[in-house]
């Protein structure tokens, strides 16, 4: 009998989950919220929204206001959010303005300093800087590399804190940082009231009020063929209509993040003259009929976002709700998908298409997508005319191109020429010629992605559709001028770097393409066939434009450069 009551006893250890067996977990299952972490992110979100596409700029928050984001800080906002942890932890980790740190880890020191690394900086000294930075540097503050920062007219460049630092030595910088001069300087541009007593936004006023039809605003665009100026060259008219023909209700998204190392021709707009690209995608989101306008801005210009923050504010009320988002770090979200997702406050992954972002885009609807300099465009050539803009242009082009014109240059900068000016054209009229005792070498017709061709093909009209029989493309209009005291086989390996950096990782294809790139063009001698045929492995199955294009420059150099190979080969 009392055998019995000992088994029924023994039986009953397994009547509730944890018992007998199985041990009770000291705390309850997933990753906890610490209680004081949970108070700091409630105050700091304060009474702002909580809605899912507003992630990262709560992650900016945490990062602006403690130089880092913790584990503890994580998990409070997923709380707080009412999202998974890995959501929350995936996306942080994806952008690179993000510091993400364990707790095991150290705190980052108060001040980071940013050395850009990308094609220009390197040609003026980049490597150097950052080198020397790093061993001069105290422990208070961390030194690392960054891609482009869209500065490439001022190289080499380092930021400190959010103050750039253009042609920056090792006593610059430091003296930056020693003075905590960390803050973004805010240049002198046309504000509001100075913009409307030019006459600004009485075309777009016209607009809404019908006074200038909607057909004709599309009319004029489609006769000038103004042109998608981010690198597609998609006719703007056509790309307008597109999204009409879509129902509704329809979105509209602006692409600020011109990541591509050699561009900064929006930086340059948008720290002039920001509200004649304001009108134009004032006028944009009314003929598509918007209801909410979404502008992407990088994370790289706080300039621009700064002056944005102020311009919206003085807008009359109407029309459109205006949403500024600010990147994180991640040259993949130039990409129009990988755009939306980040808006939507995920990691910037490319979407399959079809279907296209006009059909269906940002939050499932049908989302009109421009680029800085294209909107900025609108409001002249319709005042103006569609023969105003036609009437620019050379060498059987029409039109006008802000020419982004780095390297071995007397005169860098943004340079507004006709379209279909040549390479040559542009460096001895636009740019005073080439810098002292350099000779004309190479260049990069369309930054990063779009080749580098020798200085004897230098009489190639730079416009859409007149560099693609030869690899290339003209892109973003970032033209990289090499001289003779360059290495092109080291710029080729230079990008190919920064895209090995920036690939998200969503394929193979290019997340694997571009290391292996990367490795074989260490070498001192490449192996060409092998290149090529990686090279266009990553071009026929990369999900999107920066897989397929990231080969551009090494094969490029293989087949334009033959010089830069037979020496070296031989000795060998």
């Amino acid at each position: 009998m009392q055998q019995e009551h000992g088994n029924v006893r023994e039986l009953r250890k397994f009547d509730h989950p944890g018992e007998g067996r199985r041990r009770a977990r000291p705390v309850p299952k997933g990753r906890q919220v610490d209680p004081d972490a949970a108070h700091e992110i409630a105050a700091l979100l304060g009474d702002r929204s909580r809605r899912r596409d507003l992630l990262i700029e709560h992650l900016h928050l945490i990062q602006d206001t403690y130089g880092q984001i913790s584990a503890a800080h994580l998990a409070a906002l997923a709380d707080e959010m009412k999202l998974a942890f890995a959501e929350v932890f995936e996306t942080a980790t994806f952008y690179a303005h993000f510091d993400v740190v364990k707790e095991s880890d150290p705190n980052i020191p108060p001040l980071t300093i940013r050395v850009c690394d990308s094609l220009t900086c390197a040609m003026f000294g980049g490597e150097k800087l950052l080198t020397e930075l790093k061993s001069r540097a105290g422990g208070d503050i961390r030194v690392v590399r960054a891609p482009c920062v869209g500065r490439c007219d001022t190289a080499p460049t380092a930021e400190v804190g959010h103050n750039f630092v253009d042609h920056a030595t090792v006593e610059s910088v430091l003296a930056a940082a020693k003075a905590h001069d960390t803050h973004a300087h805010i240049p002198d541009y046309v504000d509001y009231h100075a913009y409307v007593a030019q006459g600004g936004y009485a075309l777009l006023n016209r607009v809404r009020s019908g006074e200038t039809p909607i057909e004709h605003v599309l009319d004029v665009l489609d006769k000038a063929s103004l042109r998608g100026l981010g690198g597609a060259g998609f006719p703007t008219g056509r790309k307008w209509r597109s999204v009409m023909g879509e129902k509704g209700p329809r979105l509209m998204c602006v692409n600020g993040d011109e990541g591509e190392p050699g561009t900064f021709k929006d930086r340059w707009f948008l720290e002039r003259d920001p509200h004649r690209f304001l009108e134009g995608m004032l006028i944009g989101a009314h003929v598509v009929a918007a209801s909410d306008v979404y502008i992407y801005m990088r994370d790289e210009y706080p300039a621009v976002l700064e002056i944005l923050r102020r311009e919206i504010a003085k807008l009359p009320e109407g029309g459109p709700t205006l949403h500024l988002r600010r990147g994180a770090g991640a040259y993949i979200c130039g990409e129009e998908s990988s755009l939306l997702e980040s808006v939507e406050g995920k990691r910037g992954y490319p979407r399959h298409k079809p279907p296209f972002p006009f059909q269906v885009g940002l939050f499932g609807r049908p989302t009109l997508i421009n680029n800085v300099e294209t909107l900025y465009w609108v409001r002249d050539v319709v005042e103006r005319g569609p023969e105003w803009w036609t009437s620019n242009g050379r060498n059987g082009r029409t039109g006008l191109r802000s020419y982004s014109v780095s390297g071995r240059v007397k005169e860098p900068g943004m340079k507004l020429a006709p379209a279909g000016v040549t390479v040559r054209e542009l460096i001895d009229e636009f740019c005073g010629g080439m810098a002292e005792r350099h000779t004309f070498h190479a260049y990069l017709p369309g930054g990063a992605s779009g080749g580098i061709l020798p200085a004897s093909m230098d009489d190639i009209p730079l416009d859409f559709g007149t560099l693609e029989k030869y690899g290339c493309f003209i892109g973003s209009a970032a033209i990289v001028i090499l001289s003779d005291q360059d290495d092109v086989k080291g710029a080729a390996l230079n990008l190919m770097r920064f895209f090995e950096d920036e690939s998200c990782g969503q394929c193979t294809p290019c997340r694997i393409g571009t290391q292996k790139a990367a490795k074989l063009m260490e070498n001192g001698r490449w192996d060409r066939d092998l290149l090529n045929e990686l090279g266009n492995a990553m071009r026929d199955a990369s999900i999107c434009g920066l897989g397929q294009a990231a080969s551009n420059p090494l094969t490029s150099v293989i087949k334009y450069f033959p010089a830069e190979f037979a020496p070296r080969e031989a000795a060998e």
